[in-house]
């Protein structure tokens, strides 16, 4: 039960990649959508996925599952977020 309670109280930021889907947890904004790129907000600076036929396959508040050919995944800290 323990268990199951951290996993509903943990807020951090997460990224899984797993045959061509991109799962990320605990976003705060998405900040850019194209079939090229998609640019993503957290609390500590931005995630940049770029690749070809990126799309969206599930959005809730605090999770994003991106499908398609990701051939890169870029992070930005807060310092240099120029997107």
């Amino acid at each position: 039960m323990s268990r199951l309670l951290d996993y509903i109280q943990d807020n951090a930021f997460r990224i899984t990649y797993l045959k061509s889907r991109l799962d990320v947890v605990n976003y705060t904004k998405l900040n850019y959508l194209e079939d090229r790129k998609i640019s993503v907000s957290y609390t500590e600076g931005i995630v940049v996925i770029k690749g070809q036929n990126l799309r969206i396959q599930k959005l809730l508040d605090d999770e994003i599952l991106v499908v398609g050919k990701i051939e890169n995944i870029e992070f930005k800290g807060t310092t240099d977020q120029d997107e």
